[in-house]
């Protein structure tokens, strides 16, 4: 039964699609829940029944013999041979999560095959064998298939199970040509209970095969999706999937570690698992995130050394010569007349992400370190201390979740100086400009580029909203088929 076989494939290659890359860092805790509802369990349905991929017709089926005694003619052996399915129809079908599994349903279905008839016999009236063949065409009408599949955590991936599985034909009729078919039709018709029988036998030999197959791919998996060079998303599964009648929710770790084999920052230690809350509840997905997920990102590279960058060029080039600064800081101007400057800006401290309901908020502690140039040496001469704070909004770009951050304030310290003390009042509008016009735009540019949220290729977000509350963004979303890989193609990729 094809449309029924890849259905159970692809709707599982949908919800794992959180599956693909790298290695994992064994864990208990969730920062990450995602719930498929019924709307987006159907449109896998939908898709795969419409694109009759993972096919498994043409089918053959095992040869059919019987032997029949009739009376003053004898012994006739009859041989159905080369019985083939080649077309399978459904004309209604459904996925229906719940308690004991996802039950997956086609009713109605038809289906058409060919096979060859053969038949012989003997009688003392007549001293030769007598034979003859032909083809014949049979039709099956209201076929139901049935599974039940099982979903559970097994060392943070998912195993599937095949709970019960059944197909049952109610009705076969069979057209014989070729020979003197006309005459035949009534022995043939006799096979109608056997052809039944066998077609039910292969559908389900199949279906089971199928099931072992997708478990061993689903076993197979990777736990990692990779972010970029240096970090990778745990999507390690946490607890077994949570089935309801309406949906089916999973809670992975979420939390971004480092694709080196390095310790991974000791941040978070308790067990959140956010639920998923849409207001809109006929979108197909729902993807929930704690912050934890975004301040492991921020530890992870705060670890890993890149939140520090040299500053040598600015929109307003004079800032970064003493002479710029002749009025602002006097003494340093007196004791490097006319030199360049750069500033190193680094981090103290990973930077902090709240999600409010109405707001998300970033607060970040910054070394500014101003230094001199003098013959091509760098001469550190004051270090400022910067507690930035900002406000941030994010947005969907593809699949992946992008954002962008917006200055609200900052105070500043002197940490320490080799020219002085410095008057703060007099530098925090040179500071400000230099975080509006260098510092933010560096940050937006790699949050623009944002990181992938658990979607399989060939699939994309389409219409999706983000809801913020306590703590955690959730992203709802319908999901589109960009027909961009062929689903066959995706099956074999991923084999």
């Amino acid at each position: 039964m094809r449309t029924l076989k890849t259905s159970a494939t692809l709707f599982l290659f949908f919800v794992v699609a959180l599956q693909i890359e790298s290695h994992v860092h064994a864990t208990e805790e969730s920062f990450t829940s995602i719930v498929i509802s019924q709307n987006g369990v159907d449109f896998v349905k939908d898709l795969l029944i419409t694109k009759e991929i993972a096919s498994i017709v043409p089918l053959k089926l095992p040869k059919i013999e019987k032997t029949v005694k009739i009376p003053f003619v004898g012994n006739v052996r009859m041989v159905l041979s080369n019985i083939t399915i080649y077309r399978i129809d459904v004309s209604s079908s459904y996925v229906k999560p719940g308690e004991s599994g996802v039950v997956i349903v086609a009713s109605g279905t038809t289906c058409n095959l060919s096979m060859n008839w053969y038949y012989e016999y003997s009688t003392w009236l007549v001293p030769v064998e007598i034979s003859d063949k032909g083809r014949a065409s049979v039709q099956v009408e209201g076929m139901e298939v049935g599974l039940t599949l099982g979903l559970e955590n097994q060392k943070g991936t998912l195993k599937l199970s095949l709970m019960d599985c059944g197909c049952h034909v109610k009705d076969i009729s069979i057209k014989v040509d070729g020979g003197a078919s006309w005459l035949y039709q009534g022995m043939i018709d006799a096979f109608e209970e056997q052809i039944g029988s066998a077609v039910e036998n292969a559908i389900t030999k199949k279906l089971e095969e199928g099931i072992l197959k997708l478990d061993s791919f689903l076993q197979s998996l990777p736990k990692e999706i990779p972010v970029d060079n240096h970090a990778s998303l745990n999507v390690t599964f946490v607890d077994s999937p949570l089935v309801s009648s309406s949906s089916i929710g999973f809670d992975i770790n979420g939390l971004f570690t480092a694709r080196e084999k390095v310790p991974s920052p000791k941040y978070f230690h308790q067990n959140l698992q956010p639920s998923v809350s849409c207001t809109d509840q006929s979108k197909m997905l729902g993807i929930s995130l704690d912050e934890a997920v975004f301040n492991s990102a921020s530890a992870l590279y705060y670890d890993a050394e890149f939140m520090q960058w040299t500053v040598d060029k600015v929109p307003d080039q004079s800032l970064l010569n003493t002479a710029g600064w002749k009025y602002i800081i006097p003494q340093l101007y007196r004791k490097y007349p006319n030199d360049d400057m750069m500033l190193n800006i680094t981090f103290s401290s990973p930077p902090v992400i709240r999600v409010s309901e109405h707001n998300i908020d970033a607060s970040v502690n910054v070394d500014l370190i101003i230094d001199v140039l003098e013959e091509d040496e760098a001469i550190p001469v004051a270090c400022i201390a910067l507690v930035v704070r900002g406000s941030g909004s994010v947005k969907i770009s593809g699949n992946n979740l992008a954002g962008s951050v917006k200055l609200n304030d900052f105070t500043m310290s002197l940490k320490w100086s080799k020219i002085g003390n410095l008057r703060l009042y007099l530098i925090q509008p040179v500071i400000w400009t230099v975080i509006q016009t260098v510092f933010l735009p560096y940050v937006n540019s790699h949050l623009g580029q944002g990181f992938p949220l658990p979607i399989i290729h060939s699939f994309t977000l389409k219409n999706a909203e983000i809801i913020c509350s306590s703590s955690k963004i959730t992203v709802c979303s319908d999901v589109a088929y960009t027909e961009s890989l062929n689903l066959n193609q995706l099956l074999v990729r991923f084999s």
